[in-house]
């Protein structure tokens, strides 16, 4: 869960630089209230009602059919191919602390290496990629826990001021804020569609949210106001996490900003190879379903999916190529399409089958989950206008976005299950 959505806060040096320390704080304090805990809400009770394979796919099938589910589907694994390509940049930019001056050909090699290290993983089964994110995990937070610790000694000023950033124009900031806090606060929704596979999902899930939004929230916030107090705020910057860890440690600082270039490629190594695990589980789905070719949902001698996840393993080797970096509104736009149908659905289950309910619900009526659910989908909706009326994320992404969204309707006429559905 911790790395279907966080991984660490090593965005947040990027986020104080656009901003400002006062706006970023604000932002990180409001966005879990008024974005994490109604979608960990509904999330949590439509993982809890329908533990399946495939997750939220299956979720918007139940509640809307094999159109709807198809749409979902698509958006998802659009989403993922401009979200997958982040993490290897990631990567390339703690890896260039220790190796400065790489080329393009050489940072692409690595990319390969570490997305098809990840493969290797993914192919021994979902319990080796959880193994493996509990280590990332405890990496990566004793490291900002240390860095915190030693910072609050050194804590010099107030860290939310300045406020905003001198000379940002008010809805530029807070458009750029938005979107880079709402961007580490996605995916509650990616562990579902591994649900199959998890004992006791139906319990499991929804603790599993209520644990990791604390830990992503202290996460962030922790470490951010503590260095913010004992650091200069205007020498932060993009992959800065080193350089800060170094200036707030005091004799502590040069192992820390070792540790966090180290927990930085550690972070984006976890990233990469828990939403593999994620990703590849909707063609499964989808091929079983008949949406999909049915080699896709092949399973190897351990059970596990290896086809789909070697075709997707293909796909973000070859998008790993490209600078995606530019595109994470394209990627915001496709998710929230794609969360609006999931949030759909458990209206709609909720009047259709009132008697379909798992271990934990929501203690709330249709309105209830109606009001839940506007809630993240306006704070969307505003975070795209403020960007977009700041000229900060172009027309052409959210053009492109919703012309890939748009070509949903178009593949599935292709689908084998529109040609003639297949009992399944």
């Amino acid at each position: 869960m911790f790395f279907n959505t966080s991984g660490g806060a090593f965005s947040m040096e990027g986020l104080v630089a656009s901003v400002g320390p006062g706006v970023a704080l604000l932002l990180l304090v409001l966005v879990p209230i008024f974005w994490s805990i109604p979608e960990t809400l509904l999330i949590g009770e439509l993982a809890s009602m329908l533990p399946e394979e495939g997750g939220y796919y299956r979720w918007v099938r139940r509640a809307f059919g094999p159109f709807w589910s198809f749409q979902n589907g698509w958006c998802t694994w659009c989403y993922s191919l401009v979200d997958m390509a982040i993490y290897p940049v990631l990567l390339n930019q703690y890896l260039a602390f220790f190796f400065p001056g790489l080329s393009h050909t050489q940072q692409w090699s690595i990319s390969l290496v570490m997305i098809w290290g990840a493969t290797a993983i993914n192919l021994r089964g979902a319990g080796r990629v959880g193994q493996v994110s509990v280590a990332a995990a405890g990496i990566i937070l004793a490291t900002f826990l240390a860095i915190t610790l030693t910072a609050i000694p050194r804590i010099a000023h107030i860290p939310w001021l300045p406020f905003a950033k001198p000379g940002a124009t008010p809805f530029g900031a807070l458009g750029v804020g938005l979107s880079t806090v709402l961007w580490n606060y996605l995916g509650w929704d990616n562990a579902s569609t591994v649900g199959g596979e998890i004992r006791d999902a139906s319990r499991t899930y929804p603790r599993a949210l209520a644990l990791a939004l604390a830990v992503v929230t202290a996460g962030y916030l922790l470490p951010v106001t503590a260095t913010l107090a004992a650091t200069d705020w205007t020498t932060w910057k993009e992959g800065g996490w080193p350089a800060i860890a170094s200036g707030s440690g005091g004799a502590f600082g040069p192992f820390l900003s070792v540790a966090v270039a180290v927990a930085g490629i550690v972070s984006a190594i976890a990233l990469f190879n828990a939403l593999l695990l994620a990703y590849s589980r909707i063609p499964l789905a989808m091929s079983l379903d008949g949406l999909l070719p049915s080699s896709l949902s092949t399973l190897d001698a351990r059970g596990n999916p290896s086809r789909a996840v070697l075709v997707s393993a293909l796909c973000y080797s070859a998008f790993a190529l490209l600078p995606f970096s530019q595109l994470v509104v394209a990627d915001v736009v496709l998710y929230s399409i794609a969360m609006a149908m999931e949030f759909g659905a458990l209206l709609q289950l909720r009047l259709k089958e009132p008697t379909l309910r798992g271990v934990f619900r929501v203690p709330v009526g249709a309105g209830g989950i109606a009001a839940l659910a506007a809630m993240p989908m306006l704070i969307l909706t505003v975070t795209l206008w403020l960007s977009m009326r700041d000229g900060k994320l172009g027309a052409a992404a959210v053009l492109g976005a919703l012309g890939a969204a748009a070509l949903g309707p178009v593949l599935y006429r292709a689908t084998p299950y529109a040609r003639g559905p297949r009992r399944v």
